[in-house]
């Protein structure tokens, strides 16, 4: 079995939400902090706290590097234990790195990423550079297993500058670079009908949803946007299969912050009653389709 099928059995067994620890300091309750710890230590803390509270509830967790790198060797350092944490707890986890260099570079972040201590199951990449940006990290698809999930129409307002574009032949830009992704996906296929080439769409513009999720038929989705960008259950729904299966919907400061939206409510119970409430009505939109 590849990553993208044991993600696809994931969903199928807890939902199709993402949980994202994109932490930032900020994020930590009033109190919580241990001033004996550095900030990284405190966030492991707080991020092991809602790792715990919502794997019941969660396909799966990613974890975006910046918030990690901006604390210096201390930020790597709990980067690698919060990873280390999540795979501990038997749990798919995407690495959001969005790396986009070509040769012997993106060989060096393909063992990264997939190798060593900053070993996970997916990554995400971003493609303006060419597909000879994505291939140096097929062998780790191809032997190893590994998922990527790369860009091709984002979830923020900034995607109307390049990727909704018009070329000659009557596509958007980001249909040039699906179209591409999804033929070279075809060099990994997996055993639940999903690439190992993942695509990210976001769930924030629905008029051409439909379309998207028929193009790609076989391609998991990465779907950013919900909550805090304004992606709703019912946007959300129209970019997943019939069982609502085919992708992971990502939550972050939604899911981190939910403590804020619900007084009196310890943290991480807070941010597992989110992560409930999106399940279900990420599930009851699916079956109203």
């Amino acid at each position: 079995m590849t990553n993208m099928d044991k993600l696809y059995d994931a969903v199928a067994a807890r939902g199709p939400v993402c949980v994202g620890l994109d932490t930032d300091f900020s994020y930590l309750p009033e109190g919580f902090a241990d001033t004996a710890l550095t900030a990284g230590e405190n966030i492991v803390r707080f991020n092991k706290a809602i790792v715990d509270a919502t794997k019941a509830a969660a396909g799966c967790f990613k974890v975006q590097i910046a918030y990690y790198e901006s604390l210096g060797l201390d930020g790597l350092r709990a980067y690698k234990q919060t990873l280390d944490y999540v795979k501990a707890a038997g749990m798919p986890v995407i690495a959001d790195v969005k790396r986009g260099d070509i040769a012997k570079t993106a060989e060096m972040y393909a063992k990264a990423h997939f190798a060593g201590d900053f070993e996970v199951d997916y990554i995400t990449l971003a493609p303006y550079m060419g597909l000879d940006s994505i291939r140096p990290y097929l062998p780790y698809v191809q032997q190893q297993g590994k998922g990527l999930f790369v860009l091709v129409r984002t979830s923020n307002p900034g995607a109307k500058d390049f990727e909704y574009e018009m070329l000659a032949d009557g596509r958007h830009v980001y249909d040039l670079v699906g179209d591409k992704l999804h033929e070279l996906g075809r060099e990994c296929p997996g055993e639940r009908g999903y690439s190992s080439l993942g695509l990210v769409i976001g769930g924030t513009h629905i008029e051409e949803a439909a379309e998207i999720r028929a193009r790609y038929a076989d391609s998991f989705f990465l779907i950013p946007g919900y909550g805090a960008q304004g992606g709703t259950a019912a946007d959300i729904a129209r970019y997943l299969d019939k069982g609502g299966n085919g992708g992971v919907v990502n939550s972050s400061r939604s899911v981190l912050l939910a403590w804020k939206k619900q007084p009196g409510t310890p943290f991480a119970e807070a941010a597992y009653n989110e992560c409930v409430n999106m399940k279900e009505a990420i599930r009851n939109a699916c079956n109203s389709l």
